[in-house]
């Protein structure tokens, strides 16, 4: 995650840079995709920040991801949500909200038989588009 994330960012800052626009225009640019990487850097990444997702389970209740900040949070799955061998890429919106949010488990996240659960929970669980009530 952390590769795929600097190769963007450095593919961005080097386009930034090749563009014919004005210095102030690069410059701002620049700034913007740093602090972009550093916004990432605890909430994606890391996951060190309160904030970041860190816990996905299925209940009776439906689906349900985990932070610091707030605890277990009832979740709405998209039809987009994605599981492949190796990686399982979730789509979905809190509770109440209309953003659609996206958490990435890469298969070295989890222990070998808990991703092929994951991936074979999440591609024939019957109620896994039905929104959290």
């Amino acid at each position: 995650m952390l590769a795929a994330c600097l190769a963007a960012q450095m593919l961005a800052l080097i386009s930034i840079f090749l563009l014919s626009i004005p210095v102030w225009a690069r410059v701002s640019g620049a700034f913007l995709c740093l602090a972009h990487g550093i916004w990432l850097w605890g909430r994606h990444i890391r996951l060190t920040h309160a904030t970041a997702f860190r816990g996905l389970r299925r209940t009776a209740d439906g689906w349900q991801l985990w932070n610091r900040a707030r605890g277990w949070q009832a979740v709405q799955l998209r039809r987009d949500s994605l599981a492949l061998p190796s990686v399982v890429i979730v789509r979905f919106s809190l509770r109440g909200e209309r953003r659609v949010r996206t958490l990435c488990i890469p298969r070295d996240a989890l222990a070998p038989d808990q991703h092929r659960r994951l991936r074979v929970r999440l591609k024939f669980s019957r109620r896994r588009w039905l929104a959290p009530e």
